[in-house]
Protein backbone atom coordinates (compact mmCIF):
# COMPACT_ATOMS: atom_id res chain seq x y z
CA UNK A 1 0.00 0.00 0.00
CA UNK A 2 2.66 2.56 1.14
CA UNK A 3 4.47 1.26 -2.22
CA UNK A 4 1.75 2.30 -4.26
CA UNK A 5 1.00 5.54 -2.37
CA UNK A 6 4.45 6.98 -3.11
CA UNK A 7 4.09 5.95 -6.86
CA UNK A 8 0.91 8.20 -7.15
CA UNK A 9 3.11 10.62 -5.10
CA UNK A 10 5.64 10.94 -7.73
CA UNK A 11 3.24 10.10 -10.16
CA UNK A 12 1.13 13.45 -9.73
CA UNK A 13 4.29 15.41 -8.89
CA UNK A 14 5.51 14.99 -12.48
CA UNK A 15 2.07 15.66 -13.69
CA UNK A 16 1.80 18.92 -11.49
CA UNK A 17 5.22 19.82 -13.05
CA UNK A 18 3.98 19.09 -16.82
CA UNK A 19 0.69 21.10 -16.31
CA UNK A 20 2.63 24.15 -14.79
CA UNK A 21 5.01 23.81 -17.91
CA UNK A 22 1.96 23.75 -20.26
CA UNK A 23 0.44 26.47 -18.27
CA UNK A 24 2.97 29.02 -19.17
CA UNK A 25 3.71 27.91 -22.89
CA UNK A 26 0.22 28.70 -23.32
CA UNK A 27 -0.26 31.74 -21.63
CA UNK A 28 2.85 33.01 -24.08
CA UNK A 29 1.17 31.73 -26.74
CA UNK A 30 -1.76 33.49 -26.55
CA UNK A 31 0.43 36.58 -25.70
CA UNK A 32 2.08 35.95 -28.93
CA UNK A 33 -0.95 35.23 -31.25
CA UNK A 34 -2.24 38.83 -29.58
CA UNK A 35 1.23 40.42 -31.23
CA UNK A 36 0.55 38.72 -34.37
CA UNK A 37 -2.99 39.44 -34.86
CA UNK A 38 -2.43 42.84 -34.56
CA UNK A 39 0.52 43.38 -36.56
CA UNK A 40 -1.23 41.54 -39.01
CA UNK A 41 -3.99 43.98 -38.83
CA UNK A 42 -1.62 47.10 -39.26
CA UNK A 43 -1.92 48.78 -42.68
CA UNK A 44 1.02 49.66 -44.75
CA UNK A 45 3.55 46.45 -43.87
CA UNK A 46 7.10 46.98 -44.33
CA UNK A 47 9.96 44.78 -44.65
CA UNK A 48 10.36 44.74 -40.51
CA UNK A 49 6.89 43.98 -40.04
CA UNK A 50 7.40 40.94 -42.57
CA UNK A 51 10.08 39.74 -40.52
CA UNK A 52 8.62 40.00 -37.39
CA UNK A 53 5.29 38.58 -38.37
CA UNK A 54 7.90 35.47 -39.09
CA UNK A 55 9.41 35.43 -36.08
CA UNK A 56 6.64 35.13 -34.17
CA UNK A 57 4.50 32.51 -36.16
CA UNK A 58 8.08 30.69 -35.84
CA UNK A 59 7.77 31.03 -32.01
CA UNK A 60 4.31 30.16 -32.30
CA UNK A 61 4.84 26.69 -33.94
CA UNK A 62 7.51 26.06 -31.78
CA UNK A 63 6.07 26.95 -28.42
CA UNK A 64 2.75 24.20 -29.65
CA UNK A 65 5.52 21.47 -30.94
CA UNK A 66 6.67 21.73 -26.81
CA UNK A 67 2.82 22.06 -25.66
CA UNK A 68 2.15 18.54 -27.82
CA UNK A 69 5.18 16.80 -27.05
CA UNK A 70 4.64 17.31 -23.24
CA UNK A 71 0.57 17.08 -22.56
CA UNK A 72 -0.56 14.72 -19.85
CA UNK A 73 -3.41 12.21 -20.58
CA UNK A 74 -5.71 14.77 -18.80
CA UNK A 75 -4.45 17.16 -21.13
CA UNK A 76 -5.61 15.34 -24.25
CA UNK A 77 -9.20 14.51 -22.60
CA UNK A 78 -9.59 18.50 -22.06
CA UNK A 79 -8.89 18.70 -25.93
CA UNK A 80 -10.99 15.66 -26.54
CA UNK A 81 -13.77 17.14 -24.61
CA UNK A 82 -13.30 20.90 -26.27
CA UNK A 83 -16.69 22.27 -26.87
CA UNK A 84 -15.26 23.37 -30.43
CA UNK A 85 -14.11 20.04 -31.62
CA UNK A 86 -15.63 19.09 -34.84
CA UNK A 87 -18.48 16.80 -34.28
CA UNK A 88 -20.04 13.92 -36.82
CA UNK A 89 -21.71 16.40 -39.06
CA UNK A 90 -19.11 18.68 -39.45
CA UNK A 91 -17.01 15.96 -40.60
CA UNK A 92 -19.86 14.49 -43.47
CA UNK A 93 -20.01 17.72 -44.20
CA UNK A 94 -16.66 18.00 -45.26
CA UNK A 95 -15.59 14.37 -46.32
CA UNK A 96 -19.09 12.76 -48.03
CA UNK A 97 -20.92 13.52 -50.92
CA UNK A 98 -24.88 12.86 -51.31
CA UNK A 99 -25.34 12.18 -47.54
CA UNK A 100 -29.34 11.04 -47.11
CA UNK A 101 -29.92 10.26 -43.26
CA UNK A 102 -32.13 7.93 -42.63
CA UNK A 103 -34.15 7.55 -39.43
CA UNK A 104 -35.86 5.24 -36.82
CA UNK A 105 -35.25 1.76 -35.79
CA UNK A 106 -39.29 0.37 -36.96
CA UNK A 107 -39.48 -0.70 -33.39
CA UNK A 108 -39.81 2.31 -31.37
CA UNK A 109 -38.46 5.66 -32.41
CA UNK A 110 -35.66 7.27 -34.06
CA UNK A 111 -32.87 8.75 -31.61
CA UNK A 112 -31.08 11.79 -32.34
CA UNK A 113 -28.01 10.80 -30.68
CA UNK A 114 -26.76 8.87 -33.40
CA UNK A 115 -27.46 10.44 -37.07
CA UNK A 116 -27.16 7.50 -39.95
CA UNK A 117 -26.74 7.64 -43.88
CA UNK A 118 -26.23 6.54 -47.32
CA UNK A 119 -23.31 8.80 -48.80
CA UNK A 120 -20.38 8.75 -51.19
CA UNK A 121 -16.97 8.68 -50.28
CA UNK A 122 -14.27 9.61 -53.95
CA UNK A 123 -17.37 8.39 -55.46
CA UNK A 124 -17.91 5.19 -53.76
CA UNK A 125 -21.23 4.71 -52.49
CA UNK A 126 -20.62 3.88 -48.38
CA UNK A 127 -22.68 4.17 -44.74
CA UNK A 128 -22.05 6.47 -42.16
CA UNK A 129 -22.29 6.49 -38.75
CA UNK A 130 -21.77 8.52 -35.66
CA UNK A 131 -23.00 9.99 -32.60
CA UNK A 132 -23.80 13.91 -31.89
CA UNK A 133 -23.49 15.87 -29.15
CA UNK A 134 -24.40 19.12 -30.56
CA UNK A 135 -23.44 22.41 -30.19
CA UNK A 136 -25.76 25.14 -28.01
CA UNK A 137 -27.92 23.52 -25.28
CA UNK A 138 -30.70 22.94 -27.67
CA UNK A 139 -28.93 21.13 -30.38
CA UNK A 140 -27.28 19.22 -27.34
CA UNK A 141 -31.31 18.52 -25.63
CA UNK A 142 -32.34 17.57 -28.88
CA UNK A 143 -29.14 14.87 -29.33
CA UNK A 144 -29.36 14.17 -25.71
CA UNK A 145 -25.67 15.00 -25.40
CA UNK A 146 -24.62 12.57 -27.42
CA UNK A 147 -25.25 9.18 -25.56
CA UNK A 148 -27.69 7.04 -27.46
CA UNK A 149 -30.95 5.66 -26.25
CA UNK A 150 -31.38 1.36 -27.68
CA UNK A 151 -33.49 2.84 -30.47
CA UNK A 152 -30.20 4.55 -31.83
CA UNK A 153 -28.21 1.05 -31.67
CA UNK A 154 -30.77 -0.54 -33.45
CA UNK A 155 -31.34 2.18 -35.74
CA UNK A 156 -27.42 2.05 -36.44
CA UNK A 157 -27.54 -1.86 -36.92
CA UNK A 158 -30.80 -1.44 -38.89
CA UNK A 159 -28.54 0.43 -41.53
CA UNK A 160 -25.32 -1.10 -41.49
CA UNK A 161 -27.51 -4.36 -42.58
CA UNK A 162 -28.85 -2.99 -45.13
CA UNK A 163 -25.12 -1.69 -46.23
CA UNK A 164 -24.30 -5.14 -45.99
CA UNK A 165 -27.45 -6.31 -48.44
CA UNK A 166 -25.86 -3.80 -51.05
CA UNK A 167 -21.68 -4.70 -50.43
CA UNK A 168 -21.18 -0.46 -49.20
CA UNK A 169 -18.28 -0.16 -46.86
CA UNK A 170 -19.13 1.30 -43.20
CA UNK A 171 -17.72 4.18 -42.06
CA UNK A 172 -18.32 5.19 -37.98
CA UNK A 173 -17.68 7.90 -36.30
CA UNK A 174 -17.47 7.96 -32.54
CA UNK A 175 -17.65 10.53 -29.99
CA UNK A 176 -19.91 10.26 -27.06
CA UNK A 177 -19.62 9.95 -23.12
CA UNK A 178 -21.50 6.53 -23.23
CA UNK A 179 -25.24 4.96 -23.66
CA UNK A 180 -27.42 7.04 -22.15
CA UNK A 181 -28.39 5.69 -18.18
CA UNK A 182 -31.53 6.12 -17.50
CA UNK A 183 -34.68 4.44 -16.49
CA UNK A 184 -36.12 4.08 -19.78
CA UNK A 185 -33.30 3.84 -21.80
CA UNK A 186 -33.14 0.73 -19.56
CA UNK A 187 -36.85 -0.51 -19.66
CA UNK A 188 -35.99 -0.66 -23.73
CA UNK A 189 -32.84 -3.04 -23.29
CA UNK A 190 -30.10 -0.56 -23.56
CA UNK A 191 -27.50 -3.71 -22.39
CA UNK A 192 -29.25 -5.83 -25.44
CA UNK A 193 -29.14 -3.25 -27.80
CA UNK A 194 -25.27 -2.82 -26.69
CA UNK A 195 -24.48 -6.69 -26.73
CA UNK A 196 -26.76 -7.08 -29.84
CA UNK A 197 -24.83 -4.60 -32.21
CA UNK A 198 -21.68 -6.24 -31.24
CA UNK A 199 -22.38 -9.74 -32.27
CA UNK A 200 -23.89 -8.50 -35.54
CA UNK A 201 -21.34 -6.41 -36.26
CA UNK A 202 -18.81 -8.53 -35.49
CA UNK A 203 -20.14 -10.91 -38.93
CA UNK A 204 -20.96 -8.27 -40.78
CA UNK A 205 -19.18 -8.87 -44.53
CA UNK A 206 -18.65 -5.70 -45.59
CA UNK A 207 -15.37 -3.05 -44.64
CA UNK A 208 -15.83 -1.25 -41.37
CA UNK A 209 -13.84 1.49 -40.51
CA UNK A 210 -14.37 3.49 -37.17
CA UNK A 211 -13.10 6.47 -36.19
CA UNK A 212 -13.07 7.80 -32.42
CA UNK A 213 -13.13 11.35 -33.17
CA UNK A 214 -13.24 12.69 -29.22
CA UNK A 215 -14.55 10.42 -26.97
CA UNK A 216 -15.10 6.76 -27.10
CA UNK A 217 -16.67 6.12 -23.93
CA UNK A 218 -17.69 2.64 -22.50
CA UNK A 219 -19.96 0.25 -24.52
CA UNK A 220 -21.69 3.10 -25.92
CA UNK A 221 -18.90 3.47 -27.69
CA UNK A 222 -18.05 -0.16 -28.84
CA UNK A 223 -21.24 -0.37 -30.03
CA UNK A 224 -20.82 0.99 -32.90
CA UNK A 225 -16.67 0.57 -33.01
CA UNK A 226 -16.56 -3.65 -33.68
CA UNK A 227 -14.87 -3.04 -37.19
CA UNK A 228 -11.84 -3.87 -38.79
CA UNK A 229 -9.96 -0.70 -38.24
CA UNK A 230 -9.96 1.28 -35.52
CA UNK A 231 -8.80 4.58 -35.84
CA UNK A 232 -8.01 7.51 -33.11
CA UNK A 233 -7.88 11.45 -33.77
CA UNK A 234 -4.55 12.26 -32.18
CA UNK A 235 -6.27 14.26 -29.43
CA UNK A 236 -9.17 11.95 -28.66
CA UNK A 237 -9.67 9.38 -25.78
CA UNK A 238 -11.22 5.69 -25.99
CA UNK A 239 -11.82 4.29 -22.39
CA UNK A 240 -13.90 2.20 -20.36
CA UNK A 241 -14.54 4.98 -18.06
CA UNK A 242 -14.16 8.02 -17.57
CA UNK A 243 -11.19 9.23 -15.33
CA UNK A 244 -13.32 11.16 -13.13
CA UNK A 245 -15.49 7.52 -12.66
CA UNK A 246 -12.49 5.99 -11.93
CA UNK A 247 -11.21 7.99 -9.97
CA UNK A 248 -14.57 7.96 -7.54
CA UNK A 249 -14.10 4.43 -7.52
CA UNK A 250 -10.38 3.76 -7.22
CA UNK A 251 -9.57 6.37 -4.49
CA UNK A 252 -13.35 7.67 -3.70
CA UNK A 253 -11.85 11.34 -4.47
CA UNK A 254 -12.70 12.23 -8.43
CA UNK A 255 -10.63 15.23 -7.81
CA UNK A 256 -7.83 12.49 -8.79
CA UNK A 257 -9.16 12.06 -12.30
CA UNK A 258 -5.56 13.33 -14.19
CA UNK A 259 -3.83 10.19 -11.74
CA UNK A 260 -6.53 8.20 -13.02
CA UNK A 261 -6.50 9.66 -16.59
CA UNK A 262 -2.64 8.66 -16.77
CA UNK A 263 -2.92 5.14 -15.23
CA UNK A 264 -5.63 4.06 -17.27
CA UNK A 265 -3.78 4.34 -20.68
CA UNK A 266 -6.82 6.28 -22.74
CA UNK A 267 -4.67 8.52 -25.07
CA UNK A 268 -4.13 7.63 -29.06
CA UNK A 269 -0.81 6.63 -28.59
CA UNK A 270 -1.33 4.75 -25.43
CA UNK A 271 -3.69 2.59 -27.01
CA UNK A 272 -1.23 2.26 -30.32
CA UNK A 273 0.93 0.80 -28.14
CA UNK A 274 -1.36 -1.71 -26.65
CA UNK A 275 -2.31 -2.97 -29.68
CA UNK A 276 -6.12 -1.68 -28.86
CA UNK A 277 -6.68 0.14 -31.98
CA UNK A 278 -4.69 0.51 -35.93
CA UNK A 279 -3.91 3.90 -36.58
CA UNK A 280 -3.33 7.23 -35.20
CA UNK A 281 -4.42 10.44 -37.32
CA UNK A 282 -2.90 13.58 -36.73
CA UNK A 283 -4.47 16.59 -36.24
CA UNK A 284 -3.51 20.80 -37.21
CA UNK A 285 -1.88 22.31 -34.85
CA UNK A 286 -3.04 22.80 -31.56
CA UNK A 287 -6.23 20.97 -32.20
CA UNK A 288 -8.70 20.07 -34.53
CA UNK A 289 -11.39 22.52 -33.11
CA UNK A 290 -8.72 25.43 -34.62
CA UNK A 291 -9.05 24.29 -37.44
CA UNK A 292 -12.00 21.77 -39.21
CA UNK A 293 -10.91 21.40 -43.09
CA UNK A 294 -7.59 20.41 -42.00
CA UNK A 295 -8.83 18.13 -39.64
CA UNK A 296 -11.01 16.69 -42.14
CA UNK A 297 -8.20 16.85 -44.89
CA UNK A 298 -6.39 14.32 -42.60
CA UNK A 299 -8.59 11.96 -41.55
CA UNK A 300 -9.67 11.61 -45.31
CA UNK A 301 -6.28 10.50 -46.15
CA UNK A 302 -6.34 7.77 -43.47
CA UNK A 303 -9.94 6.46 -44.17
CA UNK A 304 -8.62 6.24 -48.25
CA UNK A 305 -5.34 4.28 -47.18
CA UNK A 306 -7.59 1.87 -45.00
CA UNK A 307 -10.39 1.36 -46.85
CA UNK A 308 -8.04 0.47 -50.21
CA UNK A 309 -6.23 -2.16 -48.14
CA UNK A 310 -9.33 -3.71 -46.96
CA UNK A 311 -11.21 -3.46 -50.15
CA UNK A 312 -8.94 -5.97 -50.97
CA UNK A 313 -9.88 -8.94 -48.64
CA UNK A 314 -12.76 -10.98 -49.87
CA UNK A 315 -15.65 -11.19 -47.01
CA UNK A 316 -14.27 -14.17 -45.77
CA UNK A 317 -10.93 -13.13 -44.61
CA UNK A 318 -12.23 -9.96 -43.56
CA UNK A 319 -14.22 -11.58 -41.03
CA UNK A 320 -11.76 -13.74 -39.81
CA UNK A 321 -9.18 -11.20 -39.43
CA UNK A 322 -11.71 -9.13 -37.78
CA UNK A 323 -12.26 -11.71 -35.02
CA UNK A 324 -8.69 -12.04 -34.74
CA UNK A 325 -8.19 -8.56 -33.71
CA UNK A 326 -10.71 -8.43 -31.05
CA UNK A 327 -9.44 -11.75 -29.89
CA UNK A 328 -6.01 -10.75 -29.23
CA UNK A 329 -6.61 -7.53 -27.78
CA UNK A 330 -5.30 -7.31 -24.00
CA UNK A 331 -3.58 -10.18 -24.25
CA UNK A 332 -0.43 -9.80 -22.03
CA UNK A 333 2.27 -11.78 -20.84
CA UNK A 334 5.57 -11.27 -19.29
CA UNK A 335 8.66 -12.99 -20.11
CA UNK A 336 10.54 -15.24 -17.62
CA UNK A 337 14.33 -14.40 -17.65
Amino acid sequence: MRTRQCAGDLLKNVQLKSMEANNKAQQELEQIEREVALLEATPGQNAQTHRQLGELQERVHTLRQEMKASQTAWQKTELARHPQRPQTLDYIDRLFTDFSEIHGDRTFGDDAAIICGMARFHGEEILVVGTQKGRDMKQRVYRNFGTPHPEGYRKALRIMQVAEKFRRPIFTLVDTDGAYPGIHAEERGQAEAIAHNLREMAGLEVPIIATVIGVGGSGGALAIAVADRVLMMENSIYSVISPEGCAAIMWRDATKKELAAEAMRITATDLSELGCIDDIVPEPEGGAHRDYEAAANLLDISLQKHLAELKRLPPADLLVSRYNKFRNIAQFFKTVA
